[in-house]
């Protein structure tokens, strides 16, 4: 018996069944085998429980824990538990990007130039995942460090709609057939697994991609797939999807649905399970009516970062010669209730340890405490690092062309309203707390109306609040979902956002050096390429013509400055430029 707790095991695993010695295969029928599917992703390059942020192990408000080590735990006991040979295991994607663990082996000693394996690919390689598919962020780092952690990895890579820009070809294995064979049954059973990526990488990572990839139909790709894969004798048929299951899109209509995994599941004929990822939700069991065949197909999400394993149990029986999917049911386990691997933890000693080291070290001395806390609603100093910071690179970098005239103007988001950069002492991870993208900076010219329309959408942000009604923190911000990382702050200009009025009409006062912006004023606008690449789908900028596109790393950038000056003193760059106000009357 495995070491998972009682109420874990009540919850997945079915009633045992005496396997008869091995017998002919035309003898048995109606034989029950059952086995079991395990699914992690959106792991976002966690190997260890650790927070390369706060150099301490992880831990949150309902202590999760993360990391392959701890999904490792989990793995092992579902093997002894069911049987390894009764068990399967996937990943549906975002595995490389999201720690400083995953940036360091990617851009300070990336792969590519030191041959050394990378860290995420030497756990599941030592964990045993049987495929796994792409996620959107595994292009973040560029065509080249993918293909050399695609080789590095011993389970087929998938994607099956990331076809070649040149010829239409899958980029990426499509799909693979696993055979199960089960110790005292004849026959074997055959587990198809298709793998769809996110079509969303065509915006987020443009400057990866374009060109070289196009990302087709989620639901398209399927019903091409599934029925090769039925008719090269799948018993079970699974899809793992880096898509979320509410069928909804953060771009628009320009691509094919972002969130497509259920309506894979209701309109593809043929799929028992669909293993999703992306929308870092905990889905321990959803079912979905095929909308053709009337059957039910079954959904699970693992949340992100390791901390949920999805594990699936199905039943299948022997009639007609073929096996059939005659039960399912699914759950996720919590990582929190088991310890971390001590192979894999041994494993990543060496690459963790450097990574630890990197983050800690030291860049600059901050004159005062700068905080975030309070960045989604006040004009705080340690944005305006940031703003500081990018409006240097992206002026210096214009110097002696045509835009050298013009203001240069530029956006951030509050990221993380945790970050903190410490009186005395800031290290690399200070700076990567504060920026946790891996984004880089473009420029990008503007028109003050453009501007205008830009902050209005930005502003939708926040909820309408009526002068002299009282200001609750916890409903002001997020309004409609809009997470933090989609509300924009522009430096450069001053401005009032009125959030008495309605979205739209909340910009007010738009000035520049003093006087009010003109609808054709000229601006360079040093922006994020998330951003500028279509992320969020604020109007203009996909648009706007490109200026300056160096492929500098904003978190370098950062680093950078901080190294060079050896000092952050808020008083060389804080500057209140925009406030919230109820008709003219400030908020705070």
């Amino acid at each position: 018996m495995s070491s998972l707790t009682a109420r874990a095991l009540g919850a997945i695993t079915l009633a045992a069944v005496a396997l008869a010695p091995a017998v002919p295969a035309n003898a048995e029928r109606d034989l029950e085998v059952k086995v079991t599917v395990m699914a992690s992703s959106d792991i976002h390059g966690n190997a260890l429980n650790w927070d390369y942020f706060k150099n301490a192990e992880y831990d949150d408000s309902a202590h999760n824990d993360v990391g392959l080590a701890k999904i490792s735990t989990l793995v092992n006991q579902i093997r002894a538990d069911r049987g390894k040979d009764r068990t399967l295991l996937f990943d549906s994607g975002d595995t490389i990007q999201g720690t400083p663990l995953a940036y360091y082996y990617a851009k300070v000693e990336p792969i590519t130039e030191t041959r050394e394996t990378h860290p995420i690919a030497k756990a599941m390689n030592a964990i045993g995942y049987d495929a796994v598919t792409l996620g959107n962020h595994e292009f973040n780092y560029g065509i080249p460090l993918l293909a050399r952690w695609v080789k590095q990895m011993k389970a087929p890579v998938l994607a099956a709609n990331a076809v070649s820009a040149k010829d239409g070809k899958p980029a990426y294995e499509p799909y693979i057939i696993k055979t199960m064979k089960v110790r005292g049954v004849e026959s074997p059973i055959k587990v198809g697994v298709l793998g769809l990526t996110n079509p969303g990488s065509a915006i987020w990572d443009k400057a990866n991609v374009e060109g070289r990839l196009r990302f087709l139909d989620l639901v398209e790709t399927a019903r091409k797939y599934v029925p090769i894969m039925r008719g090269k004798g799948a018993d079970v048929v699974l899809v793992t999807a880096h898509a979320g299951d509410n069928g909804l899109s953060s771009y628009g209509t320009e691509l094919p649905v972002e969130n497509a995994s259920a309506m894979v599941a209701e309109q593809v004929p043929g799929i028992d399970a669909v293993l999703f990822g992306h929308a870092h939700n905990d889905v321990p069991q959803r079912f979905v009516t095929n909308k053709v065949t009337g059957e039910q197909v079954l959904l699970t999400e693992p949340g992100r970062w390791g901390q949920r394993l999805s594990v699936v149990d199905f039943t299948l029986t022997k009639k007609r010669r073929a096996w059939e999917v005659t039960a399912k049911a699914s759950t996720t386990l919590n990582a929190n209730t088991v310890p971390e691997d001590p192979k894999i933890v041994e494993l990543m000693k060496e690459q963790h340890d450097t990574t630890v080291g990197y983050v800690n070290q030291v860049v600059a001395q901050s004159k005062e405490q700068l905080a975030a806390v309070e960045s989604p609603y006040k004009d705080t100093p340690i944005l305006d690092y940031i703003q500081k910071v990018q409006t240097d690179v992206v002026t210096q970098a214009i110097a002696g062309t045509p835009d050298a005239a013009l203001p240069v103007l530029s956006i951030a988001a509050p990221f993380s309203r945790s970050a903190v950069f410490p009186a005395g002492p800031v290290s690399v991870r200070d700076m990567a707390g504060l920026y946790v993208y891996d984004n880089t900076l473009l420029g990008i010219r503007m028109t003050g109306a453009q501007v205008k329309d830009f902050l209005e959408y930005s502003a939708k942000y926040f909820a309408q609040v009526a002068p002299g009604a009282p200001i609750d923190l916890g409903t002001l911000t997020n309004a409609g979902g809009t997470p933090d990382y989609n509300y924009d702050q522009l430096a450069g200009v001053d401005y009032d956002v009125d959030i008495s009025q309605p979205v739209g009409s909340r910009i007010v006062g738009l000035s520049h050096d003093g006087s009010p912006v003109t609808p054709d004023q000229q601006f360079v606008v040093a922006i994020n390429n998330y951003r500028q690449s279509g992320g969020g789908g604020f109007p203009h900028v996909t648009t706007a013509p490109v200026v300056y596109n160096g492929q500098v790393e904003i978190r370098q950038a950062l680093i950078d400055a901080a190294t060079a000056s050896g000092t952050i003193d808020p008083a060389a760059f804080a500057d209140v430029n925009w406030r919230l106000v109820r008709a003219g009357v400030p908020v705070f």
